[in-house]
């Protein structure tokens, strides 16, 4: 869809249908007139070919309840039509204006602690508020009516990163919405009451309007409460999300309606896995957080979000062309990593490459934050790299429309077990549970070997290797497919805190790790955390942290891969795998970190028979990604490193890069490659 999305409506510049989308959120009311036909010059001259349009611009669009001003949308929209640019167009709802919030400060959010976040910032809005509802739903009706037949657009931008800085609200509004969906989730207070467990510290309902969202209380709030009032919240955004979208499918049936995600850094409030289906394509913002696995943690985000998007192509609606102006320091991005950056994503699935924003702010808080025409203005390295990005993308046309061809490894990725294993009063509050799928991942590319980022709604038995981190909550279904995976010859890969809970924040009993005790063929009593600092060695010259466990093999099919050579459990496994009819079911009982795992990899990845498609001398140093459709293979190769990396013996045409004079393929310093080979 995404390929073919500016040939839908009017607006395109007579390119081929598939292409990708370039563009940026472009915000004209922030500038005078005589900018945006500059503005339109410039887009077009950086191959720019779709914008974002009127994100913020309620209090312009709308300057009192019963006034509207669409005139100068009407003269942007119309002069980027006359430019061949198409609009992904907001609905303008994300930042409510202060004519509304004072006549109706009912609608602001409020902490768990009670107090209320004032206007003049953004997103100051409850998600279950009616009078919000009310007033957001009129805007979105009031623009879509407008702009229906306006032929610049080409798709319908619902709000704006839906839970950024609102996901959780506590306020009487949110309580009432929270009865309700636990009404609806549970039927019976009965019922609600096992489900949290409320035998326990005198916490047992008998009206549902004593139960109110997990505020500030004298000492750890219910567990199965704080899990149901995440999965609450994230239901209350998409709720919202479908109000929009369905005023826009009524009035514009054929123009396609998504929102931005954030599958980015520790984003975790919104399952994004569960409201994919709720969009006509997925579109991710992402933004680079320094770090040793920075570029690693953009491939991971870029991954998880295609696994999210079912391996579709996907959108890529918001990254930065160089520095952002929300870290504690904002450094600039160094030649070659604008474009580097873009492409991951493409390389991965996007179809779209889009930037925060098109022209850099003079005022307000984001006057820091980079953009494609920065503050320098066109006379400027960054701009060029814009204009040259634009040419690379316009190169890479044919790639379009193609889809992530499966690799053979797959880590998943359960937003349940991300909620419920951070949570308070727990063995240890020093586990991360998305820095330990960032590592098995990280490691992974450090052996040239592709994966796929999964969520449990997809077909498991795709992946000859199915690795689950920290997988904590494990219903009894996810069990059983996790058994049937294993015994129909797939190999399964967990952890330390895995299988320990159901969907309601259950001890699975018996022993640890609870639901797939027998599966690994293993036993634990007790867990073992780490203080912070603390390691243990391996009898394999690997170094755990964070955890450990005492490991009962109660199996003889189970075997013991490492031991522990110190700490309170020397001599015992860490490490184990069980073989299984055909398969096998691993369980690492530390955190080994990236090179731990590049250590043991090999031996869990040995028995499915994985190993790089790489040439050696590339390995670790180029990340391989490859999209297709029936007739072709596009293999993506960037260079995660600082400097010139050959890489010799693979066939195929050269889409992107060059070659040396012997036909091996040269990436210079963070640069990427792209090879065209037949199908099959």
């Amino acid at each position: 869809m995404i390929s073919t999305l500016l040939s839908r409506r009017g607006g395109t510049d007579g390119a081929p249908a598939r292409r990708f989308v370039y563009g940026a959120d472009y915000n004209p009311e922030q500038w005078p007139r005589d900018v945006w036909e500059e503005d339109v010059r410039l887009m077009r001259e950086a191959g720019v070919n779709l914008v974002s349009l009127g994100i913020f611009s309620w209090a312009r669009l709308q300057p009192a309840e019963d006034t509207w001003d669409f005139a100068w949308l009407d003269e942007v929209m119309d002069l980027l039509h006359a430019g061949g640019i198409g609009v992904d167009l907001a609905t303008a709802t994300a930042s409510p204006p202060p004519w509304l919030t004072t006549a109706h400060p009912e609608i602001l959010p409020v902490t768990a602690t009670g107090e209320t976040l004032w206007p003049g910032a953004r997103q100051h809005w409850r998600p279950t508020s009616p009078v919000f509802r009310t007033y957001a739903l009129r805007l979105v009706r009031e623009l879509a009516t407008r702009y229906a037949d306006h032929p610049a657009l080409v798709a319908w931008h619902v709000n704006n990163e839906l839970g950024c800085h609102n996901v959780y609200d506590y306020s009487d509004d949110a309580a009432r919405a929270f009865r309700d969906w636990l009404r609806a989730r549970y039927t019976t207070l009965d019922a609600l009451n096992h489900a949290w467990g409320t035998a326990f510290w005198s916490q047992h309902y008998t009206d549902w309007e004593q139960i109110l969202p997990p505020r500030l209380a004298a000492s750890h709030p219910n567990p199965t409460q704080q899990l149901d009032f995440k999965r609450f919240s994230s239901d209350a955004l998409k709720d919202h999300l479908r109000a929009e979208r369905e005023i826009l499918r009524e009035l514009t049936p054929d123009v396609p309606v998504t929102t931005n995600f954030m599958v980015t850094g520790n984003t975790k409030g919104m399952n994004y896995d569960d409201w994919a289906t709720e969009v006509d394509f997925v579109a991710n913002d992402h933004y680079v957080h320094p770090g040793p696995q920075d570029r690693d943690e953009l491939s991971f985000s870029a991954n998880l979000t295609s696994g999210i998007a079912g391996g579709r192509p996907w959108f890529l609606m918001e990254h930065s062309t160089s520095a952002v102006n929300w870290q504690p320091v904002n450094v600039p991005k160094r030649p070659g990593e604008l474009a580097r950056d873009a492409l991951l994503h493409v390389a991965h699935g996007a179809d779209a490459v889009c930037f925060f924003q098109w022209r850099q702010s003079a005022a307000g808080a984001e006057k820091y934050h980079s953009a494609m025409v920065p503050h320098a203005g066109a006379d400027s390295e960054l701009f060029r790299a814009v204009v040259e990005l634009g040419a690379t993308l316009r190169t890479l046309a044919p790639v379009a429309g193609s889809e992530r061809e499966p690799a053979r490894v797959g880590i998943l990725f359960d937003w349940d077990s991300w909620w419920a294993s951070e949570q308070d009063s727990h063995p240890t509050s020093l586990l991360e549970y998305r820095q330990e799928a960032l590592d098995w991942y990280s490691a992974l590319l450090a052996l040239g070997i592709r994966a796929d980022l999964v969520t449990t709604r997809a077909d498991l038995h795709r992946h000859q290797v199915l690795i689950a981190p920290v997988l904590h909550v494990v219903p009894a279904d996810l069990a059983k497919s996790l058994t049937r995976y294993a015994e129909q010859g797939g190999h399964l890969i967990t952890t330390y805190f895995s299988g320990i809970v159901d969907e309601n924040d259950h001890v699975w009993l018996g022993g640890y790790p609870g639901a797939l005790r027998e599966l690994l063929g293993i036993r634990i009593e007790e867990f073992g955390p780490l203080l912070a600092g603390d390691t243990v060695e391996l009898d394999d010259a690997t170094t755990g942290s964070l955890w450990t466990d005492r490991i009962e093999v109660t199996s003889p099919e189970t075997e013991v891969l490492a031991r522990y050579r110190t700490g309170e459990h020397t001599g015992r496994p860490a490490v184990t795998r069980r073989a299984t009819n055909g398969g096998s079911a691993a369980y690492v009982s530390t955190r080994l970190g990236v090179d731990g795992l590049t250590v043991l990899l090999p031996r869990l990845l040995g028995p499915a028979g994985v190993e790089s498609e790489l040439p050696a001398a590339a390995r670790g140093s180029v990340e391989l990604t490859v999209r297709s459709r029936d007739s072709e293979r596009f293999l993506f190769l960037v260079n995660r490193t600082d400097r010139t990396v050959e890489v010799p013996g693979l066939p195929g045409d050269v889409l992107l890069g060059g070659t040396g004079a012997d036909g091996t393929l040269v990436l210079g310093p963070r640069a990427v490659a792209v090879l065209r080979q037949p199908a099959g």
